[in-house]
């Protein structure tokens, strides 16, 4: 079932999946979604990237085959798989797949490979689009939150200029209007103060600027200034409907359990969650509840972690 494009749809709901050589991560991710209340009404594309080498393409096949089995039995509206004759990185991948998927929908939800869903997810996002496409304040709904929240106390849905790209999805003229994949630091940060880049950081806690030395550039980051810079806002639910199974072998985070444990990992939530319009704004509350969940990343270090983080620490100086 490989396309080289995406196909006019009238989608429903489209979904955008970024999958590598992940095979049991794959799997998991697009049974969780195959759980969903809406599953019937998502038109699923898959962007398979090619493989680096001979033992990378080995693996990839392997995860080409689980889609063309998901291809013929699958509960999906539809189900188009898009697979890259070579390995074109992870940002590329996911940047020319959601203007693929965009040239044809109004939106676009966005999963990588490693991302399970709650059954509720798609029937979150499907509304919060509906909300807030009018809005130009809210540029970005997020399916993940670093947050846990306890019942009762807060909203089941709050405002932040954090974004997640654990789960999440965007409106078309907001992506194409704010979107751009820097090249450079410089051209990334021009126009903005150092009381920009210390907000955008939380004072320094959630360091999110050095990815912009990376090479190239990760798409998240572009768009989190691009939400910045814009004064926009993300709606981001209370408790998680998405649970991050790839942090061991991630593309760009890697973990060890041995050194070091994930606060965020957390299960999805189980129920539907409650929207309504509310005017978008910054909770101070949450803002600085996030200022302490994001310290180090969300990485709570065993013993043996601290101590080597410790050495290694020393060493860099």
């Amino acid at each position: 079932m490989a396309q080289s494009t995406v196909n006019r749809q009238l989608s429903t709901i489209p979904v955008a999946i970024f999958v590598y050589n992940r095979n049991d991560n794959t799997r998991k991710t697009i049974e969780a979604l195959q759980r969903n209340t809406l599953a019937a009404d998502a038109d699923v594309y898959v962007f398979s990237d090619g493989g680096k080498d001979e033992a990378s393409w080995e693996q990839v096949n392997r995860v080409r085959a689980l889609l063309k089995e998901v291809s013929k039995n699958h509960p999906f509206k539809s189900f188009t798989v898009v697979e890259r004759p070579e390995n074109i990185y992870l940002e590329r991948n996911i940047i020319e797949g959601i203007s693929q998927v965009l040239e044809h929908n109004d939106t676009v939800i966005v999963l990588e490979d490693d991302i399970v869903t709650s059954p509720y997810f798609l029937e979150y996002m499907n509304h919060a689009f509906e909300l807030y496409k009018d809005d130009d304040t809210v540029m970005h709904v997020s399916g993940f939150t670093n947050l846990d929240l306890p019942q009762g106390e807060f909203p089941e849905f709050y405002f932040t200029p954090h974004m997640s790209g654990w789960g999440w999805g965007t409106w078309k003229h907001k992506w194409e209007k704010h979107f751009v994949h820097y090249q450079s630091e410089e051209e990334a940060l021009e126009g903005m103060s150092q009381s920009d880049k210390d907000a955008m950081q939380y004072g320094g806690v959630f360091p999110c600027l050095k990815s912009l030395k990376k090479s190239p550039i990760p798409w998240d980051i572009c768009w989190e200034i691009a939400i910045y810079k814009a004064g926009g806002l993300c709606l981001t639910p209370h408790h998680t409907l998405v649970r991050n199974i790839g942090l061991s072998n991630g593309t760009h985070f890697k973990s060890h359990a041995w050194l070091q444990r994930f606060e965020f990992d957390r299960e999805p939530l189980t129920c539907a969650i409650n929207l309504t319009y509310e005017k978008p704004s910054k909770d101070p509350r949450i803002e600085d509840l996030f200022h302490h969940a994001i310290k180090d990343w969300g990485i709570r270090y065993t013993w043996i972690g601290k101590i080597l983080r410790t050495i290694y620490r020393l060493f860099k100086r």
